[in-house]
């Protein structure tokens, strides 16, 4: 996402979409009763009677939005709204649906902008922190991109990798050993081709025994081995890619990964829940902890939000981010995608972690 221009005082920004991740930010960024304008087009009907027909204009239209819906699959953020001003064919109150998607520029106004969603928008703004992560065994590989949502998992090869008492180098070489030797080559192969195409910031090389620091000790890439990380996992599956991301190993290498962030403040949560300490979920009891408050961090889904919002109850939820951000505390959206925004709908799809306990 591309930040034009920005004056928060008067809850206008003009914003250009460069990464078709950037409209799920905007998902938890516009809300209803936001005023968006943008290039459009409407079907309008030119003449009456039998001489009538049915003709396509490009416009620019201001909606004060109503209702959003986000297809990840066509990559477009769709927001149906009344028209604010009249323009030609299309009068003033009239339903218009704006469709956002890659290199879409616009205008979002709103009467007040809190400060989790100069956060987000900033965070959009921010150039990618991209790291290719391959989780290997003697007899499968793992290859996954991260993003700013979550992960792409790339490829899964499958080979076998010689145990470590048999991986030295010989002049008499098995073919078994051989063949064994292929299986690292293609993944050094697949890394380098990833990191053509994709510039990672950091690569990941991580497995559940030695055989990430004997494919480690195989390249002989110097700049490929510069960007390496290396980590430990218990097999080579997505759960275990989350399992990666949260080792200590990479605190260093990921400190800027939003992902890792993400799985850190859960784990925090469910820590406070499991002791019983300083922590709810569950609308009201997290309403309750707002309405004292007691919120150092809110949780929220996108699943929740979409929830209330279908409920015609958000102008709830909108409040309480509104104490809470008042208070100082700290508003987290989770995608409902994602392992973490899983986690999170399993309790309610609302959290928080408190200042201190809130009694009844």
């Amino acid at each position: 996402m591309r930040i034009i221009t920005s004056d928060y005082k008067k809850g206008l920004v003009k914003l250009k979409i460069t990464d078709p991740e950037d409209l799920w930010y905007l998902s938890q960024i516009i809300e209803p009763g936001d005023l968006l304008t943008a290039k459009t087009t409407r079907k309008v009907k030119i003449g009456d009677g039998e001489n009538a027909k049915v003709d396509k204009k490009t416009l620019i239209l201001t909606v004060k939005a109503e209702e959003l819906t986000l297809d990840l699959e066509s990559k477009v953020l769709r927001i149906n709204g009344k028209v604010q001003e009249a323009q030609e064919f299309v009068p003033a109150g009239s339903y218009h649906a704006i469709s956002l998607e890659l290199d879409a520029e616009f205008k979002l106004e709103k009467k007040e902008w809190f400060s989790y969603q100069k956060q987000k928008l900033e965070e959009a703004a921010q150039s990618k922190h991209l790291y290719l992560i391959c989780l290997l065994d003697r007899e499968e590989t793992l290859f996954a991109l991260t993003k700013k949502s979550g992960y792409n998992v790339l490829l899964t090869l499958k080979g076998e990798v010689q145990k470590k008492a048999r991986f030295t180098e010989t002049k008499t070489a098995s073919k078994t050993a051989g063949k064994e030797k292929d299986f690292y080559q293609e993944i050094i192969s697949q890394l380098e081709e990833y990191n053509t195409r994709h510039t990672p910031e950091r690569i990941i090389i991580a497995s559940p025994a030695f055989y990430k620091e004997d494919l480690f000790k195989r390249i002989n890439n110097p700049e490929l081995k510069k960007k390496m990380a290396l980590a430990t996992c218990s097999d080579i599956t997505e759960t275990a890619l989350n399992e990666v991301m949260k080792s200590p190993e990479l605190k260093s290498a990921l400190q800027d990964s939003r992902l890792r962030e993400e799985k850190l403040l859960m784990d925090d949560l469910l820590r406070e829940i499991n002791k019983n300490e300083l922590a709810v979920y569950g609308w009201k009891e997290t309403l309750q902890a707002g309405a004292a408050g007691a919120i150092s961090q809110l949780f929220l889904s996108d699943k929740f939000i979409h929830q209330r919002r279908k409920e015609e109850k958000y102008s709830e939820v909108e409040e309480l981010m509104k104490t809470v951000d008042n208070c100082q505390g700290r508003i987290n959206l989770f995608s409902s995608e994602q392992e973490s925004g899983k986690k999170l709908d399993g309790i309610g799809g609302i959290a928080a972690i408190l200042k201190y306990k809130v009694y009844d």
